[in-house]
């Protein structure tokens, strides 16, 4: 499955960004997907996962209560919803797709090219 990371931006402080993670292929309703970012300098963090059907999902306590992941199987799309921005939410932000849910990069085996976000003070 190739996916296309989009929706990244500059935003200030406090406010919302939806990112969007499309992906090609018949089979991405039997994926589970995650989503993950990175500063320069820094190892790839876990953000959040859902599974396949959207019943189960994971988040990374720094952002447990802003960020909501879901997904959309009939477009082939999963979300990233981020409320309440703070600036230490600045990084590239990378979905993927994995066999089951899970909150490491390593488990993952396909990966979209990032999409950057950038949080003002």
């Amino acid at each position: 499955v190739q996916l296309q990371a989009s929706g990244g931006g500059l935003v200030q402080a406090g406010g919302s960004l939806r990112l969007s993670c499309a992906a090609s292929g018949r089979t991405f309703s039997s994926y589970a997907m995650g989503w993950f970012r990175q500063d320069p300098g820094k190892e790839r963090e876990f953000v959040a996962a859902i599974t396949w059907s959207g019943a189960i999902t994971y988040y990374s306590p720094s952002v447990k209560g802003r960020f909501t992941i879901s997904r959309d199987n009939a477009k082939n799309t999963a979300y990233l919803q981020m409320n309440s921005l703070k600036p230490e939410d600045t990084a590239v932000y990378y979905c993927a797709a994995a066999e089951m849910i899970l909150r490491t990069a390593r488990g993952y085996n396909y990966w979209g090219q990032g999409t950057q976000v950038t949080v003002s003070s």
